[in-house]
C-alpha cells in the first residue's frame, strides 16, 4: 500500500488558523462563563436593595446612618452592574466594561468601608432585636435559598477578583487588532488597581487585628502598641544572654516594623486566662545593627547580637531555623527603615540651599558690581540683580515621618 502525500499546505498557514480557533474557543468558554456569573451576581444584589435596602428605609428599623455604615453603595453597585449585563448579554464586552469602569469608585467605596460594615452589622445584630427579627424573616424568604445577609454583603468584593480574571482571559484570548483589544486592556488596567485597593485594605486590617491583639495580651497601658505606620511582623520566646555571664534568661519579643518589644510573663499561666505579659523595654529599630555571633554554623542554634546607640542585646535560640527566622525578620525590617531614613535625608538635603552668597563669592561679586556697573544699577537691591533666594519647603509640604523615624534611638524601659 502505497502512501500519496496531498499537497503542501501554505508554510504557517493552518498553524495561524489553529492558534486562532483556541483563542476563539477559550474566549467564548470565559465569555460565557462571564455572563451566567454576571447574571447570579445582579440577582444576588437585586435581593440585598430590594429585601433590606429599600424595606429598612421604608420601616425605619435602621437610622438612615447605620443603614450607610452597613450598605454603603451597594445600591449604586448594583445599577452599575445591570447596565454591564446588558452589554454582556448582547456580546459587546470591550464596550460594556469600558463603560462600566467610571463608575468603580463606587466598589472602591465599597470595599474602604467594608469592615466597619461587618462591625457595625454584629453590633446592631447584638443590640437591635427588632432589626435581628426582621433580618432573620428576610433570609427565610426562598429567593434567597438559604443565604445569609453576611455572605450577600461579601459579593462585590469577590465579585473584583473575579473579573480581574474574567478580563485577563478575555484579554489573552482577543486578537489585538480586535477593537475590543484596548477596551478591554484599559478595564484590566482599572480592575487591577482596585483588586490591588481590596489587598491593601486587607493587609491593614489584618495587621491592626495583631496590634489589638498583642496590646491585649500586655498588662496595663504603659505600653502602646498601636502607631501610625507600625506593623506586626512576629513574635516568640528567645532567651536574652546577660553581659556579666548570669543564667540567661527567656523572654518573649514582639517584632514590629519600628521597634522590638521585650516582655515577661506575667504569674503563671492560668488555662483561663491565658497568657499575659509585662512590657519591660521598647528597642527602637532606627539605628540597630544585627549581627549572627555563631549561628550562620550548622551547630543548634546560635546568637543573635543586636547593637543601638545605647545599649547591646545578646539572643539565643536553639532552634537553627527560628534563629535563621528571627535574623532575617531583624535585617529586613532595620533595612527598610534605614532605607526610608536615607531618602528623608536625600529629599531634606535637595530642598535645602544656601540662603546666603558665601564670604568669597560675596567679595567676588561685590568687585564686579563695583568695576563693570553703573552707580544707579548699583543702587538696586541684590535681589534684582542676583535673583531670589529658592524658597524653604513649607512645614505642610515636607515628608511626612513615620513613627518609626520619629521615635528615639535609645531603648525605653517600660
Amino acid at each position: 500500500m502505497s502512501f500519496c502525500p496531498g499537497p503542501p499546505a501554505p508554510p504557517g498557514g493552518s498553524s495561524i488558523q489553529e492558534q486562532r480557533g483556541r483563542w476563539e474557543r477559550k474566549r467564548s468558554r470565559t465569555a460565557r462563563e462571564l455572563v451566567q456569573t454576571e447574571q447570579r451576581y445582579v440577582q444576588q444584589l437585586q435581593l440585598v436593595t430590594t429585601y433590606f435596602v429599600e424595606i429598612l428605609k421604608a420601616k425605619g428599623t435602621l437610622t438612615q446612618d447605620i443603614r450607610e455604615s452597613i450598605f454603603s453603595s451597594i445600591k449604586a453597585i448594583h445599577s452599575v452592574n445591570q447596565s454591564l449585563l446588558v452589554h454582556l448579554e448582547n456580546g459587546y464586552f470591550g464596550r460594556g466594561f469600558d463603560q462600566m469602569c467610571p463608575h468603580l469608585h463606587h466598589y472602591n467605596i465599597y470595599v474602604d468601608n467594608i469592615y466597619n460594615a461587618s462591625k457595625v452589622l454584629g453590633v446592631q445584630l447584638k443590640k437591635n432585636k427588632a432589626f435581628r427579627r426582621f433580618k432573620k424573616l428576610q433570609e427565610a424568604r426562598p429567593e434567597f435559598n438559604n443565604q445569609k445577609l453576611e455572605d450577600l454583603l461579601q459579593l462585590p468584593v469577590q465579585r473584583i477578583d473575579q473579573y480581574k480574571h474574567f478580563l485577563q482571559d478575555l484579554t489573552a484570548n482577543t486578537s489585538p487588532d480586535n477593537p475590543e483589544f484596548q477596551q478591554l486592556s484599559r478595564a484590566v488596567s482599572v480592575v487591577c488597581d482596585v483588586s490591588q485597593r481590596i489587598q491593601d485594605n486587607a493587609r491593614c486590617h489584618e495587621n491592626h487585628l495583631q496590634l489589638c491583639r498583642v496590646q491585649k495580651l500586655l498588662k496595663g497601658r504603659k505600653t502602646k502598641v498601636s502607631a501610625a505606620g507600625r506593623w506586626y511582623i512576629r513574635e516568640g520566646w528567645l532567651k536574652v544572654v546577660p553581659p556579666k555571664g548570669a543564667d540567661v534568661q527567656p523572654k518573649m519579643f514582639f517584632l514590629f516594623s519600628d521597634m522590638l518589644l521585650q516582655a515577661k510573663r506575667c504569674g503563671p499561666l492560668r488555662l483561663s486566662s491565658g497568657d499575659r505579659f509585662s512590657g519591660q523595654r521598647a528597642y527602637p529599630l532606627q539605628d540597630c545593627t544585627v549581627e549572627k555571633v555563631f549561628g550562620h554554623t550548622r551547630s543548634q542554634g546560635g546568637l543573635l547580637s543586636l547593637t543601638f546607640p545605647k545599649a547591646k542585646l545578646l539572643l539565643m535560640s536553639c532552634n537553627q531555623e527560628e534563629l535563621n527566622d528571627w535574623y532575617q525578620s531583624l535585617s529586613s525590617a532595620v533595612g527598610k527603615l534605614q532605607s526610608k531614613q536615607t531618602v528623608v535625608h536625600q529629599r531634606d538635603e535637595l530642598c535645602r540651599r544656601p540662603l546666603r552668597p558665601t564670604a568669597d563669592a560675596a567679595g567676588s561679586r561685590k568687585r564686579n558690581m563695583v568695576s563693570g556697573e553703573t552707580s544707579a544699577h548699583a543702587q538696586k537691591p541684590p535681589a534684582e540683580w542676583g535673583g531670589s533666594a529658592p524658597k524653604r519647603m513649607k512645614q505642610c509640604d515636607a515628608p511626612e515621618q513615620s513613627s518609626a523615624e520619629a521615635s528615639t534611638s535609645s531603648c525605653v524601659i517600660l
